[in-house]
């Protein structure tokens, strides 16, 4: 599963962690961004880390033809028009 937001530096890495907790092995969760930060966002890390997830080592990945390739299901998280379209694309969360 692909979480593919802007900045992947949010919505999309939190997503992606939450994912990788629940997928219990059988799923691999990648995420990426149309146009990735330098950074995810502290505040996201502080509040995955009052989950018992820690993010403070992720890079925000720029999305790319590979990366899509890998994926069975993508989720499109609020790119917007920024957000090309994937095939394999079944959601979209804003």
């Amino acid at each position: 599963m692909l979480f593919v937001c802007l900045h992947n530096a949010g919505l999309s890495q939190m997503s992606e962690a939450l994912f990788g907790r629940r997928r219990g092995g059988l799923h691999t969760g990648l995420s990426a961004g149309t146009n990735p930060a330098e950074h995810v966002h502290p505040e996201v890390v502080e509040v995955m880390q009052e989950v018992g997830i820690d993010l403070p080592d992720r890079v925000p990945t720029g999305l790319s033809d590979e990366l899509a390739a890998q994926a069975d299901v993508v989720v499109r998280m609020g790119c917007g028009d920024a957000c090309p379209y994937i095939p394999g694309t079944i959601a979209s969360c804003r």
